[in-house]
């Protein structure tokens, strides 16, 4: 029986992801460095707070966040754990509905608003068309996720970012999917005036040929896909019901199963 493993695109072993909120001024300056250097990011945004004070405005949002995603964080950034349900609904939909208007793609992505959530919030999220949700906190480590719609970051950006960094480019044992993912909001670079270390974190860990940079949804995506793979009983062949590629190491040789296809192993 041949020895398959799951993997990311085109045979990687690990990915990273960074998840940036509030939409501020800031974040311009943010995606100028991730864009630099080849990083994917996901930017949560408040619809009903864009252009307000030292948010961006409407009309910046298409082309800043260009090749990364933009997600929601509710329309005016409550505490919804204290909110009632209607108001809850209001809040993700609307801002759902007024994002899409802009960026032109469907919005499946949240971040709960001051880290503010509960079982009955995350019960409602599928039927409002969310597919994940970013907790805060920090967890130290780079295991996929149980729960997407419960997903804590590795760390924040003020959080061990270069030991982290440093643990995760040192990885080289593939038995495992590792994900490294950073949180934080662009404004904090500025206030605490550490902009070198996101340039610098960035500089570290890019352009590295076992790492796939993805955006939170494309991780969620492609995770799905791994699971909606159907293997033969005798793990000979795989079919693959899906429009895009996975990636398997069988045997220790890395095959492309193209959407739509069976793929022989043996």
């Amino acid at each position: 029986m041949a020895t398959i493993l799951k993997c990311f695109p085109f045979g990687k072993f690990k990915t990273l992801t960074m998840s940036y909120d509030d939409g501020k001024k800031y974040d311009k300056r943010l995606v100028g460095i991730f864009n630099k250097y080849g990083i994917k990011g996901t930017f949560h945004l408040n619809s009903g707070l864009l252009g307000l004070d030292i948010h961006l405005k409407k009309d910046e949002i298409k082309d800043l966040y260009r090749g990364h995603e933009v997600s929601a964080h509710t329309l005016t950034h409550p505490t919804i754990a204290r909110c009632p349900s209607e108001q809850i609904i209001k809040e993700i939909l609307s801002d759902r509905k007024n994002l899409e208007d802009i960026v032109g793609y469907t919005v499946r992505g949240l971040s709960y608003p001051n880290g503010s959530y509960n079982a009955e919030i995350k019960s409602m999220l599928k039927y409002l068309g969310i597919e994940y949700s970013r907790i805060v906190g920090n967890k130290d480590n780079f295991e996929l996720p149980s729960d997407f719609y419960e997903w804590k970051a590795t760390c924040h950006h003020n959080h061990n970012l270069m030991e982290n960094a440093k643990s995760f480019v040192e990885l080289h044992k593939k038995q495992y999917l590792y994900l490294m993912y950073v949180w934080g909001h662009s404004y904090e670079f500025d206030k605490d005036n550490n902009w070198s270390l996101i340039e610098n974190f960035c500089n570290y860990v890019s352009n590295k040929e076992d790492i796939w940079y993805a955006t939170n949804i494309e991780i969620v995506d492609y995770i799905n896909l791994l699971n909606n793979l159907k293997f033969s009983a005798n793990s000979t062949f795989v079919h693959n019901p899906s429009a895009k590629s996975a990636w398997l190491s069988v045997n220790n040789e890395i095959i492309e199963v193209k959407g739509g296809s069976t793929t022989k192993f043996l």
